[in-house]
């Protein structure tokens, strides 16, 4: 597991987290108080601070770090720990598929968020889509002891809940650049997204 993991960090790591933040950068708007939900040790965050400086981040997590990039509160993983409203978006950014029930965290990322919920997120879609999800998590999660439920939603799932819950996608990009060539053609093809929701009436009260 170490010589993967050493591997991964030197050839997916680095250029993972500076995608994401280029793309979280994009969706967030300008002056947003943004809450990082699940931030590890912060770094995406940090770096999409750099790049938007206008922007306030902090962090939630279960799980403590020696070290942060960020201000980090520790959470017990359900509620989030802050008021209706408290900040302008809600980041999940590969969090969800790590806990039993994504909608419990989407319901409270809907309450806590005055603006919007940005996620970066799984697809389970197309051919052994679960067996390559699988083992990408495995390598990027296992020796840092997370959570490995391996709880991957299609995209039909994904639609359904927002829609449940009360999130719209304004934004949904599934090309994201990720991994290199060749890399991409197994490990990136159809299996990431990066989505911006924003709040409208859910599902059960336009009933």
């Amino acid at each position: 597991m170490s010589a993967i993991g050493v591997l991964h960090q030197k050839l997916v790591f680095t250029r993972r987290v500076e995608t994401l933040a280029a793309w979280f950068a994009q969706l967030v708007p300008h002056g947003a108080r943004v809450l990082d939900v699940g931030c590890g040790d912060g770094l995406i965050s940090a770096i999409l601070q750099s790049k938007r400086p206008d922007l306030s981040v902090r962090g939630i997590d279960v799980l403590p770090r020696t070290h942060t990039h960020i201000p980090v509160d520790m959470f017990d993983g359900s509620r989030i720990p802050f008021g209706p409203e408290s900040f302008d978006v809600v980041l999940f950014s590969d969090v969800l598929h790590h806990t039993p029930d994504p909608s419990v965290l989407l319901r409270e990322a809907r309450r806590v968020a005055a603006h919007s919920v940005l996620i970066k997120d799984h697809n389970r879609n197309g051919l052994a889509a679960g067996p390559r999800l699988r083992f990408m998590d495995w390598v990027g999660n296992a020796r840092f002891g997370v959570a490995l439920p391996y709880n991957y939603w299609s995209d039909r799932q994904w639609r359904t809940a927002w829609q449940e819950i009360g999130l719209h996608p304004d934004r949904l990009i599934t090309s994201l650049g990720l991994y290199p060539f060749p890399a991409n053609w197994i490990f990136e093809a159809k299996l990431h997204f990066v989505a911006s929701l924003t709040k409208c009436a859910p599902l059960s009260s336009a009933r």
